[in-house]
């Protein structure tokens, strides 16, 4: 397999992939040398999509080529039908509140990740979104690739155009706006040794269990970019490799839940700031966001608590890097 190295002003860089590389799913099998591979599915009112990621990953990584061992969908509630959705496809489906009950239950996305730790066996976790319309066998092929080929990689990010769709169309630029207008500028300024990460908060990403084992989880969506500023800090970004999927296509969020999203990321960024030593906080970071819908008729406030806590690594730090042989 060809690895395309990136590199950026700040000196490093980061090996890159295509997912048409990883095509042949019996000779990825040939690699597992008896690894274990799990995918983890987080789910909320995907009703649309489910099953299709469910039946492809089934039909062509399961039954076809004995890839995947297991399949999992922790589900946050749905109440469109995703679950049984989900399970009709051939997936094992959890609630998350079902899993380590006596830890207490979050709402959001990293808290489903974390939750899939303690339900999979696998030594490879891939995790996938559970709203993509596009999705296809190499979205998983693509991502656990590297891993099963080559022992110096133990984390794999995918990248790709991220389509925005504005009413009937559809227009190739336009995705990704949490990572270009917030995430983007704060790697910048303060992580620039992330440049080199194309998609930074992309949610399909595949990683050995002992190096997910010993990264916190925040419980909503800073899940993603807490795990690649966490892995720098370790010393593990000569780890991390990349993957080009080409192209993604999902339900686009409106404004406000991208302010939600962007204030979840900001306060886990801000978190690691000043454990990194790069800013000082003399306060605690606010955990409500305030916005104001604005139309013809009426300014309305909308306040909502976003207090985005972390899920504790399941291995000591000390003894999970004592395992990656880095």
């Amino acid at each position: 397999m060809v690895a395309i190295p990136t590199t950026c002003c700040y000196g490093s860089s980061m090996r890159r992939f295509h997912y048409n590389q990883f095509s042949d799913a019996r000779a990825l099998v040939s690699k597992k040398d008896g690894q274990r591979v799990s995918v983890c599915i987080p789910t909320l009112n995907e009703a649309e999509t489910i099953g299709h990621i469910v039946q492809t990953v089934r039909n062509e990584l399961m039954d076809r080529a004995p890839l995947v061992d297991e399949l999992l969908v922790i589900d946050s509630g749905s109440t469109d039908g995703t679950r049984e959705i989900a399970a009709r496809a051939g997936a094992r489906v959890f609630l998350s509140t079902d899993i380590l009950p006596g830890s207490g239950s979050h709402p959001g996305k990293g808290e489903n990740l974390w939750k899939a730790l303690h339900a999979s066996s696998g030594d490879i976790i891939c995790y996938l979104d559970g709203d993509i319309s596009n999705f296809h066998a190499g979205f998983v092929t693509g991502l656990i690739g590297p891993l099963l080929t080559d022992s110096g990689i133990d984390y794999v990010k995918a990248y790709y155009e991220r389509p925005l769709a504005r009413g009937d169309d559809t227009h190739s630029a336009g995705g990704g706006r949490v990572s270009e207008i917030l995430v983007r500028p704060l790697i910048s300024l303060f992580y620039p040794e992330l440049t080199p990460v194309l998609q930074p908060l992309a949610g399909e990403y595949a990683a050995r269990r002992r190096v997910l084992e010993m990264l916190p989880f925040p419980t909503g969506y800073g899940v993603e970019i807490a795990h690649l500023i966490d892995l720098a800090h370790a010393g593990l970004l000569g780890r991390v490799a990349q993957t080009d999927l080409v192209k993604r296509i999902h339900r686009n969020r409106d404004d406000g839940e991208l302010g939600d999203t962007a204030f979840a990321i900001l306060r886990v960024i801000l978190r690691r700031l000043d454990r990194d030593g790069k800013l000082s906080l003399t306060d605690p970071v606010p955990e409500l966001h305030q916005r104001w819908l604005i139309d013809q008729f009426s300014v309305q406030l909308v306040s909502k608590h976003i207090p985005e806590p972390e899920r504790p690594p399941i291995q000591p730090p000390s003894e999970a890097q004592s395992t990656t042989g880095s």
